[in-house]
């Protein structure tokens, strides 16, 4: 994809593109963007490790999203700070094959894992369904393989790894023209964002009605319930911020990169090519920096792991027998229908309750009509 040029990665290799200046203002953010993503998804990898109480199934996805952003650190962004430190791409084919290799790698697993965390999410609070280990480790083989499929397959002969239009990185060669290479252009923009984005929407519209429809029982949840509701608000909350910054980070690099492949490659220069290229690569470092802030599992840990000591509160309270509250926290919506009358159930197994709510006319509660002007129609209200 190098302007003018049809002998490989390394023909253009003497020519600068951008001023001596714009080089070094690149070597600096490629090397700042490596050093936080590889140190902090390094620092969830030793959280992990060295805090059974992180290992849950849902933590093992995020671990992998951590994984593939630290190999992507590592192994992509070493090879572009030394194509801006040299002002030009200085790696011969094979290295420019395995940095389109790898960044596309690294980058679809990652889509891919908060697609499967997109659909734990759903299949938790709406199907009343929750993950084990197994389930999450068939899933991040999936994912990979998945991701090997598509990577591989510019290895075999189905589209190419070539050098970028700004020289500093290869990718697949969206320039080309030959049915081959435009039907796999095609195909892999289909599997790799817009499927894997359409699931995430839909998984994530159900969520938030579900949520809405925990609303309609307010006047009845106890303050156990409250805070499970609260509890799956925030991790959908934190697993919706992480979508939102890839796909903040990854769509303009998507739409320069469709505007090559179907014949607009005149408007896209070196300057607005490297641009998105680099945005995207910077979204290895963000999911870390969320997790710290907005669980405060992860927070405790990084706590514990730098030394400081929590409040005796929360020593306490880590020190009191396991009760009933300890258990797996399942707030879960489930949609079904009854003849014609359509329900809503919200079911929270650790506490045991039943709501059943009904858009059509059923009995009143008098405890919803004293405490709250907003009447919910209630059918059933009953323990487990």
């Amino acid at each position: 994809m190098h302007p003018g040029n049809s002998s490989g990665p390394g023909g253009g290799a003497g020519q600068a593109l951008f001023s001596p200046g714009t080089y070094e203002l690149l070597a600096l953010l490629v090397a700042a963007m490596g050093a936080l993503g590889a140190g902090s998804n390094l620092l969830v990898l030793v959280l992990y490790w060295r805090f059974p109480r992180l290992r849950t199934p849902t933590h093992l996805l995020l671990l992998n999203i951590s994984l593939g952003h630290l190999l992507a650190s590592v192994c992509g962004l070493s090879l572009t700070l030394t194509a801006c430190l040299r002002s030009h791409w200085v790696w011969d084919a094979a290295g420019c094959l395995w940095d389109g290799f790898s960044s596309s790698l690294f980058g679809i697993v990652s889509i891919m894992t908060l697609t499967v965390l997109a659909y734990e999410r759903y299949i938790r609070v709406v199907h009343a369904k929750v993950i084990n280990f197994s389930w999450s480790w068939r899933a991040i083989t999936y994912i990979w393989l998945y991701s090997l499929a598509w990577t591989g397959a510019p290895l075999l002969g189905w589209n190419r790894y070539t050098l970028e239009i700004h020289g500093l990185g290869c990718s697949v060669d969206w320039k080309s023209k030959d049915p081959n290479d435009t039907s796999f252009v095609l195909f892999f923009f289909l599997g790799c964002f817009v499927v894997p984005v359409g699931i995430m929407a839909y998984c994530y519209g159900h969520i938030l009605y579900s949520i809405r429809m925990l609303r309609c029982v307010e006047d009845f949840q106890t303050v156990q319930v409250i805070k499970l509701l609260k509890y799956e608000k925030k991790v959908a909350k934190m697993c919706f911020l992480m979508i939102s910054t890839f796909l903040i980070c990854w769509m303009p690099y998507a739409v320069v990169s469709l505007l090559i492949a179907y014949g607009y490659s005149n408007l896209v220069t070196p300057t607005v090519a490297v641009i998105p290229s680099f945005f995207a690569k910077s979204s290895t470092a963000y999911n870390p920096v969320i997790y710290i802030f907005m669980s405060r599992k992860f927070r405790r840990c990084l706590l514990q792991l730098l030394c400081f000591r929590l409040l005796r509160f929360q020593r306490t309270m880590k020190e009191k027998p396991v009760t009933g509250n300890d258990k797996p926290i399942r707030p879960i919506v489930m949609s079904q229908k009854v003849g014609d009358r359509p329900k809503k159930k919200v079911t929270f197994s650790s506490s045991s309750i039943i709501f059943i709510i009904t858009s059509d006319d059923a009995q009143q509660t008098d405890e919803s009509s004293k405490h709250n002007s907003t009447k919910v129609n209630v059918i059933q209200v009953k323990p487990l």
